[in-house]
């Protein structure tokens, strides 16, 4: 019972937080919403049974990652998002529409799935040091050292486009 009490809460918070997101005008604002979000994930993670996940969650995306988010950032100078006028189109059918999508996303999954196992927390194994690594340098090189050259790649185009606004 208390598990379910704790993932409803991390749930809710890393919903509020990714929503928080998107709202900001401020860059580093949102950036500071998407650390609430990777620190609720590994909560969640850890209830899950997923203690290396989790930890690795904490050190490398709300740590790592998100410095260099806010170095990015803060390299190309990024103020407050100017709003414009909004659609009367979008603000009449915008939330309606989600509600639809959502629906049939949930009537598509209980369709396509409708034996699929409920998760029980505490009951996931996979998650050691060993078993995470194995996958990461066998079954999932390729996407993994792909990630490395986007992010690179990423990197540089912001020093670049930071270094043709000082000129």
């Amino acid at each position: 019972m208390l598990d379910l009490l704790f993932f409803g809460l991390f749930a809710t918070v890393a919903v509020l937080c990714a929503i928080n997101v998107v709202v900001q005008k401020h860059p580093i604002s949102s950036a500071l919403s998407l650390v609430g979000v990777m620190a609720s994930l590994a909560v969640l993670y850890l209830l899950l049974g997923g203690e290396f996940i989790a930890m690795a969650q904490i050190i490398v995306y709300a740590g790592a990652v998100m410095v260099l988010f806010i170095f990015v950032i803060m390299l190309l100078n990024a103020g407050i998002e100017v709003r414009r006028g909004r659609s009367w189109m979008a603000t009449i059918f915008g939330a309606p529409a989600l509600l639809g999508l959502l629906g049939v996303l949930a009537c598509l999954l209980v369709r396509w799935f409708p034996d699929a196992p409920v998760v029980k927390f505490g009951d996931f194994t996979g998650g050691t040091a060993k078993e995470v690594g194995y996958a990461l340098f066998t079954d999932y090189l390729l996407p993994f050292e792909v990630t490395s050259v986007l992010i690179l790649i990423a990197i540089l185009g912001a020093v670049v486009l930071a270094r043709k606004e000082l000129d």
